[in-house]
Parts: structure tokens; C-alpha cells; sequence
């Protein structure tokens, strides 16, 4: 039996331990490993909230304790060419982009592979918890419509082995294209497995916090980064019976479903539904302390609406609408039952995969999906296969 074959592969490391253990991994098979650390961010890049010059040191170091080579990349033109400008175009026009999907889609597999295949790499690799399996097209998830290259293998993206990393959401945008070079070693590990080869092999970041957010945001408030690049104009907080509760600083500020940070108090008031009130006069007084979701935002009227309680019917959806799709087996699924995510941290939804006579892609859902919000990617799943998705355009109350 002949041994798998050996590629020269580039890493990306980036600071963090899963890339870190990747390239130990793919060092341990006995494939020829370079690393790759990518900067995509420049403006006020300081050590207060941007951690990328420490990142850049932890990945120097991880580079020098593998014995490998590593090359400092600037991406940050591509990056604000390609992601950050449709980011602000998102936040403009009231919805809630997820840029880590255009990131992973537009830098890590096609800048950054661009540039790793200039260095003679025949694959990529990065940290993500994903896996990807090369099937026969005719064995691989769910009828397609229309197969141009039906004899052709097919480069599947499976979700990640350890249920609380799976990262499949984030790289639903690729291509066969960009899976065929790609390569993901700890996608079939837990966290606490990476963790342990970390420190068993003498890794300097082995203990090092994930990071969470934005690359281009770090640590600092979100309002306080936005308010430098959006204009925005306050207005009203109302319920879904027009009552005013206060002020909003913007809508770009806000997503559907936030709880955190309107600056709003629960409706205390024991006749509140009897009482001769205006729309304009919150109710005043004892009673009713649920907390307050933002369950829509009205862009004509510069108002954003809220509402009380996390189940409020404002707040479920049956179906959605998304657009900008795309398959990763190349052709779309054909019409029947799947599953999907709304968003990231959310267990797959049984549903009705169809189009419209737009060819938008259409989810019907077994049972209503909480704060369905355009601007984020909706996911579509055959068991552990990740078929592709599409931007959610608009949402079917329940």
C-alpha cells in the first residue's frame, strides 16, 4: 500500500494555537512546511486593540520551535479592497454582514493561496475546525441541477469532528477550486487535543486565548470603531405598538436580536394595556420586566423596533429569502428537505430547501428560527456535508 503523498504545503499561522498545531501536524506526515503570517489590517493598527504585531511575534516563534521557514505578507490593500469596503456597504444599508465568510472567501483562499502557489505550494493549509473529502461527483451529498462536469471528483467541506469548533459556517463560500488545494489537520481533533500537542511539544502558545471578533476590530467597542466610518443619525426606540422608549444612535449600530446596550428599561406600568395613552408616552410604574430585543429596524422612518421577551412572535421566522449564493459542489442542490444555520453558533434546522422564480434561495423551517437577520449567511447542510449558502435577504415572520 503506497504511503500518502507528500506536498510542499504553506501554513498560515496566525499567532493562534490551531495553526500553530497544523503545521506541526502536517510537519509530523513529512510534508514540506512553510508558514505564512498575513496581515490584513493597517489602520490604526496600535497595541491598545490590535493585536497583530504580537500575533506576528507568537507566530515567529511557533516558526522557530518547528524548524520552518516564515514569511510576513501584507494584505491589507486586498482586505479593505475586498471585505472591509462590503462590510460598510452592509452596515449602510441596515443589515449585518458577517466578514469572516468574505475573509475566508476573498484573502485566506484566494490572496493568500494566490500567493502560496507563486511560492511553489501545491497545497494550503489553515486552522480552521473543517475537514474536506474528495468523492466521486456521483457519490457526493444531494442531487444537483444541471452537472456540467458529472464525471469529475468533487471536493466535499464536512464539518469539523469536535461540535463546539466546527467552522464549516465560515468557509461555505469556497469553491472546488479552493477546497482542491486546501487542507484543515485539526479538523478532526477537539480543541483540548490541540491544546494537549501544543504544550506536549514545547509550543509557546500553547495556553493563548482564542481570539474572538473582527481581525480589524481586536478588542475595542464596535460602536466606538464604526462611529469612525459610518455617519449616523439618532432616532427613535419604539415598540411594536409605536410607544417611544428612548433614543437609538444610529440603526447601523444595532442587529436583530441584540439585547445589549439600547438603553432601555423594562415597561412598568400595571394598566398599560387599558391606558389611555399617546404612542409617543412609554408607560411609567411596577409590572412587566422582560427584557428588550431589537426585533427590526425601519430605514425610512429612522426608527428602530424592539420588543419584549426572547420568544416574542416579532422575533421568530418561518422561512427566509437569501441571495449572492454559493454551492460548493458547484451546481445547486436540487429543491427537497435539508438543514441550515442562520447563524454560527446554532445547531443545523430541519427545512425545505427551494427557489423562487428569481432563483433565490428559499428555507422553510420545521419550526421558526430566532432573530433571522439579513446580512448574515444562512447554511445549508446534508448531515455532516456543507452544501454552500447565500446572504439572507429578507425573513417570513412565523
Amino acid at each position: 500500500m503506497s504511503s500518502p503523498k507528500k506536498h510542499r504545503v504553506v501554513v498560515g499561522l496566525s499567532g493562534g494555537v490551531d495553526s500553530a498545531v497544523t503545521a506541526h501536524l502536517l510537519k509530523q506526515q513529512g510534508h514540506e512546511v512553510v508558514g505564512i503570517f498575513m496581515k490584513n489590517w493597517e489602520d490604526d493598527d496600535d497595541d491598545e486593540y490590535c493585536s497583530s504585531r504580537q500575533d506576528f511575534l507568537d507566530a515567529a516563534s511557533v516558526a522557530d520551535v518547528l524548524g520552518i521557514e516564515i514569511e510576513h505578507v501584507n494584505f491589507a490593500a486586498e482586505y479593505k479592497d475586498r471585505v472591509f469596503e462590503s462590510f460598510l456597504h452592509e452596515y449602510q444599508a441596515g443589515r449585518t454582514p458577517n466578514p469572516d465568510v468574505l475573509c475566508n472567501a476573498e484573502i485566506k483562499f484566494k490572496a493568500f493561496l494566490d500567493h502560496a502557489m507563486r511560492l511553489g505550494a501545491e497545497k494550503i493549509a489553515t486552522g480552521h475546525y473543517a475537514r474536506v473529502r474528495e468523492v466521486d461527483r456521483g457519490a457526493a451529498a444531494g442531487p444537483s441541477q444541471g452537472d456540467p462536469d458529472a464525471g469529475a471528483p468533487v471536493f466535499q467541506l464536512l464539518k469539523g469532528l469536535d461540535p463546539l469548533k466546527d467552522q464549516s459556517y465560515f468557509l461555505h463560500r469556497l469553491s472546488q477550486a479552493q477546497l482542491s488545494k486546501a487542507m484543515f489537520p485539526v479538523g478532526h481533533l477537539p480543541k483540548t487535543e490541540v491544546r494537549r500537542i501544543a504544550a506536549d511539544i514545547g509550543l509557546p502558545n500553547a495556553k493563548k486565548k482564542d481570539s474572538t471578533g473582527i481581525c480589524f476590530i481586536g478588542e475595542r467597542p464596535f460602536r466606538e470603531f464604526l462611529n469612525k466610518y459610518l455617519s449616523h443619525q439618532p432616532g427613535p426606540i419604539r415598540d411594536e405598538r409605536g410607544r417611544k422608549l428612548g433614543e437609538h444612535v444610529g440603526l447601523s449600530f444595532y442587529t436583530l436580536g441584540q439585547r445589549q446596550g439600547l438603553g432601555i428599561g423594562g415597561v412598568k406600568d400595571k394598566g398599560a394595556q387599558g391606558s389611555a395613552r399617546t404612542p409617543d408616552q412609554a408607560p411609567k410604574g411596577g409590572g412587566h420586566h422582560e427584557p428588550w430585543f431589537v426585533a427590526a429596524k425601519d430605514l425610512e422612518r429612522n426608527t428602530l423596533i424592539v420588543v419584549q421577551g426572547h420568544d416574542h412572535p416579532l422575533l421568530q421566522s418561518a422561512a427566509l429569502v437569501a441571495d449572492d449564493l454559493s454551492w460548493i459542489a458547484g451546481p445547486a442542490p436540487a429543491p427537497g428537505e435539508a438543514a441550515a444555520k442562520t447563524r454560527y453558533r446554532q445547531a443545523d434546522a430541519p427545512c425545505q430547501l427551494g427557489f423562487d422564480a428569481e432563483r433565490r434561495l428559499t428555507l422553510r423551517f420545521s419550526t421558526p428560527q430566532w432573530a433571522v437577520t439579513p446580512g448574515q449567511s444562512a447554511v445549508v447542510y446534508d448531515g455532516e456535508v456543507c452544501l454552500g449558502g447565500g446572504v439572507i435577504s429578507a425573513a417570513v415572520a412565523a
